[in-house]
């Protein structure tokens, strides 16, 4: 299945399609308020899109509010280290608004919770750098052995290449001279915030701590910049990227509900979110 398509209206940006069966309002720019809330619904109505979603600050949360947008998460401080960012959703069919298998994902979060503030990572032998446009067929190879599906191209170099060149931070766990485990640290300079995502890790490297060890490297790197909010949107039901976040200090946003589309189903997706300070 083909990724969605990200296109822009106005000078907002949108990612729509089938694979994830939805509208997601990337990045709202205000100057296209209050009418954006309408041409996304106008757009997913013309699709048959099933939910309509978007991240929107503090601020315009009325607007989308109006048109029976309900916020299922929230990062304290996202908006420039001063307001929320609020995660709306808009269910056309209110099916997909019931979370499927909620005893998993409450297990989840107990377990994220117990292990909250305790972590630890073993990544001695192996090195962790920040990849490069040479490391871009590498890390879409890596990517295109994870995942069979995912909501963004990442399997794709020139994907990765464009990415770089805008507002994505690769980081990699290099182990006998080869890519074993990578993340991301997605940029946005305007909101001072960035979310911590794509993490993939090869099969026999599970296990070692590799998720940890890359989100505390991306970490290290942000206090450089002038970042004051991390957030991440991970899978429900996982164990353990809920709790790779909650043992590095992130605190519980909410979750989204049947909101991504990744190896072929649609899955609920927790968001976490921890405030840095500059080094």
């Amino acid at each position: 299945m083909q990724p969605d398509e990200i296109i822009h209206l106005g000078e907002s940006t949108i990612q729509h399609g089938p694979a994830n069966d939805r509208v997601y309002l990337m990045k709202l720019a205000s100057a296209d308020l209050p009418n954006i809330v309408n041409d996304i619904y106008e757009l997913g109505r013309q699709h048959g899109y099933t939910k309509l979603f978007a991240k929107v600050p503090a601020q315009d949360v009325a607007h989308f509010a109006a048109l029976g947008f309900i916020d299922e998460a929230r990062v304290p401080f996202m908006h420039k280290g001063e307001t929320a960012g609020y995660f709306m959703s808009k269910y056309m069919d209110q099916r997909r608004g019931i979370p499927q298998n909620i005893e998993r994902i409450s297990e989840v979060l107990e377990l994220a919770d117990q292990k909250a503030g305790t972590h630890s990572s073993h990544i001695s032998d192996n090195r962790i750098i920040r990849l490069r446009l040479e490391h871009a067929d590498e890390l879409a190879e890596l990517y295109g052995k994870v995942f069979t599906t995912y909501p963004f191209p990442v399997s794709d170099a020139a994907f990765i290449e464009e990415s770089m060149k805008e507002n994505t931070v690769f980081f990699g766990i290099i182990s006998q001279g080869r890519l074993v485990a990578a993340a991301s640290m997605e940029i946005d300079t305007e909101w001072q915030c960035a979310e911590m995502t794509d993490f993939a890790t090869l099969p026999q490297h599970r296990g070692t701590g590799a998720a940890g060890a890359l989100l505390l490297a991306m970490e290290y790197a942000a206090k450089d910049l002038t970042l004051k909010t991390l957030f991440t949107i991970a899978r429900a039901e996982s164990f353990g990227m809920n709790i790779v976040f909650a043992r590095a200090g992130y605190l519980f946003g909410g979750t989204l509900h049947n909101n991504t589309q990744i190896a072929g189903k649609l899955e609920s997706m927790n968001v976490w979110h921890k405030q840095i300070l500059p080094r």
